[in-house]
C-alpha cells in the first residue's frame, strides 16, 4: 500500500474495517459508533476466527472518550476484553493518521487499563516508528492481582504442574507473569502457556513470557497472551519484560525487546514509567459481508 494512498483513506463507513499487525501481532480495527454491528463476544470470535472469519488476533474499535482524543476497546480473540495492548496502541495511532481522522502527531488515547500517550515519528512519514507512554508499572500483589498476602511479586516461586518456576509478576494496566529462563523452547511456552493464564493465582488470569537475558541491552522473549495463546509479539508484554528485568537487576533501563515477530525499544524512566517505541503496518480495507 504506496504511502501516499495510506494518507488519503477516507473514514472507515459501515460495515468496513482495516487490518493491521505490529510485528506479526494482527488485529482487525473498526470505527465502532459506524460499524453497525453489535460487538458481542460471539461476533467477536467468529470475526477474529481464521478460517472462517476475517482472522486476527484480537480486534480493536475506535470510540469516542471523554477523557482523552480518542478512545480504545481492545477484544481478545476468544471474545474477552483487555484492558491494554501495546501493539494495539501502535497500530490504533498509525490507523488515526491513515484513514484521516487526526492529523496531529502527538494524541491521548483512553484504554481500559488507563490513558496512554502516542507520538508518530512525523507528519510526513507515515510508516515511521511509533512512541506510546505505557503509564507506571506496579509490581504490588493487590494491582496485579495476584492472590495471597499484599506483597511486591518479585523473583517469587509459582509451581506449575510438576515444575517449580520464578516469576515477577505486574501490571501496566493489565497482568502480567514473567518467567526469566537459560533457554527459551517453543514447546516449553505451548505446554505452560496455558496452564500459567488460568494458574488459580491470578483471578483474571495473566499474560505470559517467557525471557532470556542476552545482554543488559538485550532481551529475548516468547509470548503467550491472556485470550490469545502463542503471539508472534505483544507491546504490553515487551513493557512488562523490560520493567522486570530492570526491577531483578539483570538489564539497564533502555533495552531491545527481540520476540518472534520482531523488536521493540523499552525505556524504563525513575517512577517505573514505561516507554515502548516501534511499528504498525497496515495490511487492507475490507468489508464484512
Amino acid at each position: 500500500m504506496p504511502r501516499a494512498r495510506e494518507r488519503r483513506q477516507s473514514r472507515l463507513r459501515e460495515g468496513e474495517f482495516a487490518k493491521y499487525h505490529a510485528l506479526g501481532n494482527d488485529y482487525l480495527v473498526i470505527d465502532a459508533e459506524r460499524f453497525g454491528t453489535k460487538l458481542t463476544r460471539a461476533r467477536v470470535r467468529s470475526f477474529c476466527t481464521r478460517h472462517t472469519g476475517a482472522g486476527s488476533d484480537g480486534l480493536l474499535a475506535l470510540a469516542p472518550s471523554s477523557r482523552a482524543n480518542f478512545a480504545l476497546r481492545i477484544f481478545n480473540p476468544d471474545g474477552s476484553e483487555a484492558e491494554k495492548s501495546g501493539n494495539g496502541v501502535r497500530i490504533l495511532a498509525r490507523f488515526l493518521r491513515d484513514f484521516g481522522y487526526t492529523r496531529r502527531t502527538r494524541f491521548s488515547i483512553e484504554t481500559k487499563g488507563g490513558v496512554v500517550h502516542a507520538e508518530l515519528s512525523s507528519r510526513r512519514d507515515a510508516a515511521g516508528p511509533i512512541s506510546v507512554d505505557m503509564g507506571k508499572v506496579t509490581f504490588w500483589s493487590h494491582k496485579i492481582p495476584v492472590r495471597g498476602p499484599r506483597r511486591e511479586v518479585v523473583n517469587e516461586k509459582l509451581r506449575v504442574g510438576s515444575r517449580v518456576l520464578r516469576a515477577t509478576c505486574l501490571s501496566i494496566g493489565n497482568p502480567h507473569c514473567v518467567i526469566f529462563e537459560r533457554e527459551l523452547g517453543v514447546r516449553e511456552l505451548q505446554r505452560l502457556g496455558a496452564l500459567i493464564e488460568h494458574h488459580p493465582m491470578f483471578p483474571k488470569r495473566s499474560n505470559v513470557q517467557f525471557v532470556r537475558v542476552a545482554t543488559r541491552k538485550r532481551l529475548e522473549a516468547l509470548i503467550w497472551e491472556r485470550g490469545a495463546g502463542e503471539t508472534q509479539a505483544s507491546g504490553s508484554s515487551a513493557c512488562a519484560i523490560a520493567a522486570a528485568a530492570y526491577r531483578n537487576g539483570l538489564a539497564d533501563r533502555r533495552v531491545q525487546v527481540q520476540m518472534p515477530g520482531g523488536k521493540l525499544s523499552i525505556e524504563i524512566g525513575d517512577d517505573l514509567t514505561v516507554r515502548m517505541t516501534g511499528p504498525a503496518t497496515p495490511v487492507y480495507r475490507g468489508i464484512v459481508l
